[in-house]
């Protein structure tokens, strides 16, 4: 990644990373490792559950991990498949209750994402998690030594929780932003980006387009991922269009989530930058 970065971005001095749609947060671990001029890192996301992780993970690292390692040794102590599945089930209604305190919401969010099927992360209208079980022999629950190393970067990041435009706010000086959206979906059946109640469709690709345009036209660097709609459909020209003013780069990613084992594999992603 480092080559789609601006080229002197290592000389940049007090830069701001914002990270407004921040996910599994791997691109913030390896901004934050790497580079340590950058001085201010805020990430936001819709998705409070996500954002109330990210801030226990920060904040609260060891009772995390006390009721990590509580409810690893509870689950694999059971020896049955039904057993797991009716403590899986047990667990996710308990955490579909919304009405739990920082620490139990987060063990729970890190239980259900190492035990469901293939780890998703979706919810229904309702913003129910909905993701059934899934048949791991021995999964990783608690892992202390990570949550340590992510509570420790995490002490440089402000952790917000709203709409994607919200961030604006926190950009000064030499700012970089990088978007990892919802994708948008290459067929009916691939969206996996209902990991919120709230769609984002077409007319929200749309509208990043333009906060995109707001950070350019403020002097600010933005890049940003999305799915190669065109790679699955010649005729798509949906993103070539909307980012038509920036540079867009077509590069290989691997996908690892699909029910079906055998379409797992590679396929073009884009990365579009205004530098």
């Amino acid at each position: 990644m480092d080559a789609q970065l601006p080229t002197d971005f290592g000389d940049w001095e007090n830069v701001t990373y914002i990270e407004p749609f921040v996910g599994g947060g791997a691109m913030l671990f390896y901004m934050l490792q790497r580079y340590h001029n950058i001085q201010h890192a805020v990430i936001n996301d819709i998705n409070p559950d996500l954002v109330c992780c990210y801030k226990t993970v920060r904040d609260q690292v060891e009772m995390l991990i006390e009721s990590l390692r509580n409810y690893e040794q509870l689950y694999l102590a059971l020896q049955t498949e039904e057993d797991r599945k009716d403590f899986y089930m047990s667990a996710r209604s308990r955490y579909n209750e919304k009405s739990l305190d920082s620490i139990e919401n987060t063990t729970l969010f890190f239980f259900l994402n190492r035990t469901c099927f293939n780890g998703l992360y979706r919810v229904n209208k309702s913003g129910l998690f909905n993701v059934p079980f899934g048949k791991y022999a021995n999964p990783t629950i608690c892992d202390p030594d990570t949550l340590r190393l992510d509570s420790e970067l995490l002490q440089r990041v402000e952790i917000a929780n709203g709409d994607f435009a919200e961030t604006f706010q926190y950009a000064q000086g030499n700012t970089l932003f990088y978007f990892d959206p919802p994708y948008r979906p290459l067929s009916d059946t691939s969206s996996f980006n209902d990991y919120t109640k709230e769609a984002f469709n077409d007319k929200a690709q749309i509208r990043l387009k333009e906060y995109c345009d707001r950070i350019h036209a403020a002097g600010y660097h933005f890049m940003l991922s999305n799915s190669d709609c065109k790679g699955k459909n010649e005729a798509d020209n949906f993103f070539d269009i909307l980012y038509e003013a920036y540079h867009i780069e077509r590069v290989w990613a691997s996908r690892n989530i699909n029910a079906i084992a055998s379409k797992r594999g590679k396929l073009t992603e884009i990365l579009v930058r205004n530098y």
